[in-house]
């Protein structure tokens, strides 16, 4: 438990419309990446405030919310995204006070999508058909079997630190335009949005109980208390592979319903014939971006042979251009690492990677910076090339700015080694060879393949991995049918 904070740098539950302290009065402390300094006090959400949460959920379902016409719910979701955009430089700043990440990614990225969030899903209910069937039967009057959607129920949504904002209301998004209620558990290193959130949804009118948030931890803490609650029936987690298993088990008594997006050792492959400059540019940007903390970051580079030391230099001046430094100052590129627990995991692999025999490239440390940045959490932009295959650095995920480049023969051979991974979220073909790319895209073992671009997205489209990398799929249509059931309904005419 930290030491007292003023009541104005603390961040409290929200349960049944109401922010409230934790029940037993346990407090954790927030900090800021860019600073390394503590800027707020969190309440620490106790199994008895989890269930309060759960219940004020469950009671929503049957009582305004669930009563309320379709089209009504989804006015309010489209009235959520209006909100936030109003209020857009709070979540900017929240954002950014949790994270350290640029005010040019945050302000195009972070805060537009996770309004988005709320106006597309609002969008996608709205034109949503169910089947119908006309079914002969013996009497040869018929049958009508047509199909009806219900919401789950209450739904526990476990969110990651990276994208704090736009993930989580990717998530609860859909999850409210199919009438379920929720209960948000923010990572504990980012708490700040999913807080601000409360407020938006009661100035805009949600029914109290419909949105909740409690503060905490994983096992023995909100986490737990939530993945195992007799009254959740669904979880929705994007996070560490790691992390994915353990809700798994924890949430098995229950047969809950479970999404998950995972981990990822994404490969992003480059063909001679490319756009080099584009292939460049594009690398650059998915390897380094959010400081490679994106689950969809390129950490395995391939480089047809003949273009192989030309890409690698051509990598190397891009990524010694990155400006890392105070999030609100112009010309800033990159932010810091989440915590100074993940720089020191992600400094460990720099240090395996020379053990392992990398040859650096460029960065392999720490930047120096001054003024308020320089106990930040920041590592160099860092590129490798020589690994072996098998070493450890190019298996495992190390979700930090860094990438091994090595070099390929043929599109076997590049396909060989883009596979043999545990992992199967994304990868990225660069090539102006249309059948090549087609050809490829159907070979990856990955969710989602992008052809001469990254992290390109459209959110009707299916989201998610294969592997170590998830279960289930997001996006459109296909959230929907994670977050509501159907019922067949069979009409004898």
């Amino acid at each position: 438990m930290g030491s007292e904070v003023s009541d104005a740098r603390k961040i409290r539950l929200f349960i049944d419309g109401q922010f409230c302290d934790a029940a037993d009065g346990r407090w954790f402390d927030a900090f800021n990446p860019a600073t390394g300094q503590r800027c707020a006090q969190v309440a620490e959400a106790s199994a008895a405030d989890v269930d309060r949460a759960v219940n004020a959920a469950r009671r929503a379902l049957t009582g305004p919310w669930g009563t309320m016409p379709v089209g009504e719910r989804l006015d309010l979701l489209a009235a959520i995204s209006d909100r936030i955009m109003r209020r857009f430089d709070d979540f900017l700043d929240a954002e950014i006070m949790d994270t350290g990440k640029p005010v040019s990614l945050a302000s195009k990225l972070d805060v537009p999508r996770g309004a988005a969030n709320f106006k597309i899903f609002s969008s996608v209910l709205r034109d949503l058909p169910t089947e119908c069937f006309q079914t002969p039967t013996a009497d040869g009057r018929g049958a009508l079997n047509y199909a009806l959607r219900a919401p789950l129920g209450v739904v526990g949504v476990i969110c990651p630190w990276n994208l704090p904002l736009l993930l989580m209301t990717w998530k609860v998004a859909p999850a409210l335009a199919c009438g379920n209620t929720v209960v948000v558990k923010p990572s504990e290193e980012t708490p700040s949005t999913a807080t601000l959130l409360g407020e938006v949804m009661n100035e805009v009118g949600v029914p109290k109980g419909v949105y909740n948030v409690v503060h905490g931890f994983g096992p023995g803490s909100a986490g737990e208390a939530l993945t195992t609650h007799p009254g959740v029936s669904g979880i929705t987690f994007t996070g560490e592979s790691a992390t994915g298993k353990a809700i798994m088990k924890a949430a098995a008594d229950g047969i809950k319903h479970l999404s998950f997006e995972l981990g990822g050792k994404n490969p992003s492959i480059i063909f001679a014939d490319c756009d080099f400059d584009a292939a460049v540019a594009g690398t650059l940007r998915s390897a380094f971006m959010n400081c490679g903390q994106v689950c969809l970051c390129s950490e395995r580079v391939y480089v047809e042979r003949p273009i192989f030391d030309r890409f690698v230099a051509a990598l190397k001046e891009g990524a010694e251009a990155i400006v890392p430094g105070d999030p609100y100052a112009d010309g800033t590129h990159m932010g810091p690492l989440i915590s100074a627990q993940h720089r020191q995991k992600v400094l460990s692999y720099y240090e395996l990677a020379r053990q392992e025999g990398a040859n650096v490239v460029t960065g392999g440390g720490v930047p120096e910076l001054g003024g308020d940045q320089a106990e930040g959490f920041y590592v160099q932009p860092t590129i490798w090339t020589g690994l072996d295959e098998q070493a450890r650095c190019v298996k495992e995920e190390v979700f930090g700015p860094c990438c091994h480049i090595a070099p390929f023969d043929t599109e076997q051979e590049a396909l060989q080694m883009a596979n043999d991974t545990q992992y199967g979220l994304c990868a990225a073909v660069w090539t102006q060879n249309l059948t090549r790319a087609h050809r490829m895209a159907a070979a990856l073992e990955a969710g989602l393949v992008w052809v001469n671009t990254w992290f390109l997205r459209d959110l009707r489209t299916p989201f998610g991995g294969v592997g170590l990398s998830g279960v289930g799929r997001e996006g459109g249509v296909h959230s929907v049918e994670f977050y509501s059931e159907l019922k067949n309904v069979c009409i004898k005419l």
